[in-house]
């Protein structure tokens, strides 16, 4: 190759560098966007869904069980005339669930807005769980702070809850119960959060399968076949 050509060469190369930069940034750009629109409208469809009466009791993917050896118990404790203490107990449970998912709205869709490139990325080459991995690493912490008074505030008017809190607390030193089922607050508090991230997967999961049917622009380009 000649010089003159192979100079030619350079400066083509040098000229078309930051346009191939640009539609590079532009690709990431979009995929953010389109994350993070999913993201949001993921978080904005669970809340809806669970936040209402019947969203959890109702709902058998995350209808929140007895805890340890309480769900063991129950059928002992029917048969012994303690039914009504149990619906009780497991009504109270499920209802304090649907009404702490509303307070999430505003964490969660903040957190959604206020993703990096580098995570829209991860979560768009990311498996099923990419979406709960990250609302869990960013909003798990806050919520659960947001969560539990809303929680202790529905459960503590049931006697059953304090006289589990009061044997599970001397199981736990026994080694006979786990420590995340030890307080009905806290696991009803994990339990929820379990549920409200697994809905955001389904709605993500929906989205992947046919973004087309979100009337999205940006959807159906970001995860569009």
């Amino acid at each position: 190759m000649e010089r003159r050509e192979f100079g030619l060469m350079l400066a083509l190369v040098s000229a078309l560098a930051p346009l191939a930069a640009r539609a590079a940034l532009l690709t990431q750009t979009d995929a953010a966007a389109g994350v993070r629109a999913a993201l949001e409208r993921g978080a904005n469809s669970a809340v809806a869904l669970l936040g209402r009466e019947g969203g959890f009791l109702d709902n058998p993917k995350v209808r929140i069980p007895l805890p340890g050896f309480l769900n063991s118990a129950a059928k002992l404790l029917r048969a012994t005339g303690q039914g009504r203490k149990v619906d009780e107990l497991d009504t109270a449970m499920n209802r304090a669930a649907e009404m702490a998912v509303p307070e999430s709205r505003l964490l969660l869709v903040n957190a959604a807005r206020q993703m990096s490139v580098e995570d829209a990325l991860k979560i768009v080459r990311g498996g099923d769980t990419s979406v709960t991995d990250f609302f869990a690493a960013k909003t798990r912490a806050p919520l659960t702070v947001k969560f539990l008074p809303i929680v202790t505030r529905a459960t503590e008017r049931v006697s059953l809850a304090e006289r589990y809190n009061a044997v599970a607390g001397r199981g736990v030193g026994l080694g006979l119960v786990r420590k995340d089922d030890a307080n009905i607050q806290q696991y009803v508090t994990g339990k929820t959060l379990d549920g409200l991230y697994l809905m955001i997967g389904e709605e993500e999961k929906k989205i992947r399968a046919d973004p087309v049917s979100t009337g999205s622009a940006i959807l159906k380009k970001v995860f569009g076949r």
